[in-house]
């Protein structure tokens, strides 16, 4: 991997992470700042979020300070110039989630353009 294509998968490590912090999810304005304006989501529950949708859930608390969803196997591919995915393990309170996330730079910097849900097994190891 180029030192280019590694600064972006930081980057949109760094901007899911951030988007995982409850601190940020219970800001409104903070979270728009990461959400690409065209962003989608499929849910884990098979609903389709689109940017204004999902601030309801992310300033409702769905993640718990006290609980914040735990994140492992997370890593990321460059698909394109200005374009990575991340796929990623997350469980939040026990309810398992394999996770994928398109981020893309913008003017305004990496913002997410998609992400998808997928429940996993109970009793599928994390890998």
């Amino acid at each position: 991997m180029t030192d280019e294509d590694e600064r972006a998968v930081r980057a949109a490590i760094d901007g899911e992470l951030r988007l995982l912090d409850p601190a940020v999810r219970a800001e409104p304005a903070l979270v728009l700042e990461l959400l690409d304006p065209e962003f989608t989501e499929v849910g884990a529950s098979g609903r389709l979020w689109d940017a204004t949708s999902i601030l309801t859930v992310t300033s409702g608390g769905s993640v718990s300070p006290d609980s914040p969803v735990k994140v492992s196997e997370m890593s990321g591919t460059v698909l394109a110039p200005g374009v990575v995915l991340l796929k990623y393990f997350g469980d939040n309170q026990g309810r398992r989630v394999w996770r994928s996330s398109v981020w893309r730079l913008t003017a305004t910097g990496w913002r997410l353009y998609y992400h998808q849900g997928t429940p996993a097994a109970p009793e599928a190891p994390a890998r």
